[in-house]
């Protein structure tokens, strides 16, 4: 039976990678979970902004707030948001690239965005904004694909 040899003195062969080097396994399955979150965080933003947009009587009004927009134009806000976060999470499901990176952009203004909604949904606003954060988080830290 044939036995591994060592390596000679001087040599330069490296041992080969083990899987520990490839990236931390939670954030790998965390990007996945991010991609499908990015899936249901576009569309409940789609369902924000056509519910804005329909009828300015859905959300309740804001008296004295210094983020106060009309709701119809939160709606839009909402709704371009949420086409746009659904067309980056289809992108991370299928592995582009460039997908991680206008990911984090992007829920990072869906952030700034749900902050700001706070005063017309703030438990909505403030599930969407755990959410994001978590995304962002997957996103950061998955190193099993070279980044941008």
């Amino acid at each position: 039976m044939p036995q591994p040899s060592a390596p000679t003195p001087g040599s330069t062969s490296r041992p080969a990678a083990s899987s520990a080097d490839s990236g931390n396994p939670w954030a790998g399955g965390g990007t996945l979970f991010a991609g499908f979150l990015l899936l249901v965080d576009g569309v409940l933003g789609v369902i924000k902004g056509v519910a804005g947009i329909a009828t300015n009587d859905v959300y309740a009004a804001v008296n004295d707030y210094v983020f106060k927009f009309n709701v119809t134009t939160w709606g839009w806000i909402h709704l371009i948001l949420g086409v746009v976060l659904i067309f980056v999470g289809w992108g991370i499901l299928k592995g582009a690239t460039w997908a991680r990176a206008v990911g984090i952009a992007l829920v990072s203004l869906n952030l700034i965005a749900n902050f700001m909604w706070l005063p017309y949904t703030p438990i909505w606003a403030i599930v969407t904004i755990a959410i994001d954060v978590f995304i962002i988080w997957a996103l950061c830290t998955d190193r099993s694909r070279p980044a941008i």
